[in-house]
């Protein structure tokens, strides 16, 4: 099947209709949480082997916070839960929540065997200026997460310039060392770009695991269905980020929410991005960055047992993003890549405040917000730089929002 075929099979709305055999994890990774009468999520055999991941991956990007930081009880508890579920496959990165990220799984992980979860973590290519950072982050990383080794290990956020100073610093050829000597077992990268480069980074290198931006918004607008079939076709199983596009494709616009609560009332908005998403044959995980318990509690549920998109939901789904594009909303994920702003502006901030707006939220209230912002937090101050455009993974416009925002809110 050439990759128009394939893409033309896999969506109107994208999403095909067979579902890789799902298995019970055995060998050295074995399932200690099958107790009978627990809820255990839908897993997939990870290639040719008798190894399995749960379809829904733990991202450690968007954690429980209290007081700015960490609320490590909560994230703990949510840990918890999720282990006893079977969702044992844990993503976090160098930076996210500052460093804290990795050290919270270190420390939440500690108390379960080795080989009962699956730890994955990046190396930061857009902080690193030297070969000498590959063994520097890589060693801070390690003792960090007290794990003895990464079960897949990433090259974070590549793109075309991100993939050529890898090379320059030789930051692959580091991993591989890495590997050799156990403190890795698979290779992969995340991916932020377009589909050519993406081609070009695939066939470089035999990866095991791939993650790229994918959910029903960004199928077209990201070309995400395209980059989805470049590693297909290559024969990389996929790893999902931003199924639900930040909590973006949660908090719809009123009519697209008609449209899904009208098809079933009795699921969340959140379970169709998911399904959507992990409906796609050679997804291996979806990661969600769970921030709360209630969203974990959700999540599980759809999971267990995972349904694929039925033709009729596919449909379903059309609308609701028919619904939604009518918004005009800017698709942030709320990343936070664009920050800090040279000029001091809260860009993720001012685009939800934007978004809310636009998905129904009445200016007043969105306006008492701004209004209560900093000076040199809001949109106003914004002096059209474009050094956040240049770092944006969704190659928004940013200083064109800004000056939009400002407009809005004045």
């Amino acid at each position: 099947m050439n990759r128009r075929e394939f893409l033309k099979s896999a969506l109107t709305v994208a999403v095909p209709g067979s579902v890789t055999r799902i298995v019970a994890q055995e060998g050295s990774n074995g399932d200690h949480f099958s107790e009978e009468g627990d809820r255990q999520i839908a897993r997939r055999r990870y290639k040719d082997t008798e190894m399995t991941l749960p379809l829904l991956g733990f991202g450690l990007m968007r954690l429980p916070q209290k007081n700015g930081k960490v609320d490590y009880p909560t994230a703990e508890a949510m840990v918890a839960k999720a282990m006893k579920a079977g969702c044992n496959y844990f993503d976090t990165a160098y930076m996210y929540h500052n460093g804290e990220s990795e050290k919270f799984v270190g420390q939440a992980l500690s108390k379960y065997p080795r080989d009962s979860y699956f730890l994955v973590s990046k190396m930061p290519i857009v902080m690193m200026n030297s070969e000498a950072d590959n063994a520097r982050i890589f060693n801070e990383q390690l003792a960090r997460m007290r794990a003895g080794h990464f079960d897949f290990y990433f090259l974070h956020w590549l793109n075309a310039a991100h993939w050529e100073k890898a090379q320059r610093i030789k930051t692959l050829e580091f991993m591989k060392k890495m590997q050799s000597e156990g403190k890795i077992r698979r290779l992969g990268f995340s991916f932020h770009g377009e589909p050519e480069i993406l081609k070009k980074i695939a066939e470089a290198y035999p990866w095991d695991l791939v993650q790229i931006q994918l959910n029903y918004l960004d199928w077209e607008l990201c070309r995400s269905g395209e980059q989805y079939g470049v590693l297909t076709e290559l024969g990389i199983p996929v790893s999902i980020m931003e199924p639900l596009k930040g909590g973006t494709l949660v908090s719809l616009t009123p009519e697209a929410k008609k449209v899904f609560e009208q098809a079933n009332p009795d699921v969340s908005i959140a379970s169709w991005g998911l399904r959507y998403a992990a409906s796609l044959p050679n997804v291996q995980v979806v990661l969600s960055g769970m921030s709360a318990p209630d969203q974990l509690e959700d999540n599980l549920k759809t999971f267990s047992p995972f349904k694929p998109l039925t033709d009729a939901e596919r449909q379903t789904v059309a609308e609701a993003l028919m619904a939604y594009r009518k918004s005009g909303a800017v698709p942030c994920t709320g990343c936070k890549y664009c920050s800090p702003c040279p000029a001091g502006v809260d860009i993720p901030r001012n685009l939800a405040l934007h978004n809310q707006v636009k998905g129904g939220v009445p200016l007043f209230h969105a306006k008492l917000v701004y209004d209560a912002m900093g000076e040199e937090e809001r949109a106003s101050n914004c002096v059209h730089c474009g050094v956040c455009r240049k770092k944006c993974p969704q190659q928004i416009n940013i200083p064109q929002f800004m000056a939009e925002i400002t407009e809005e809110f004045r």
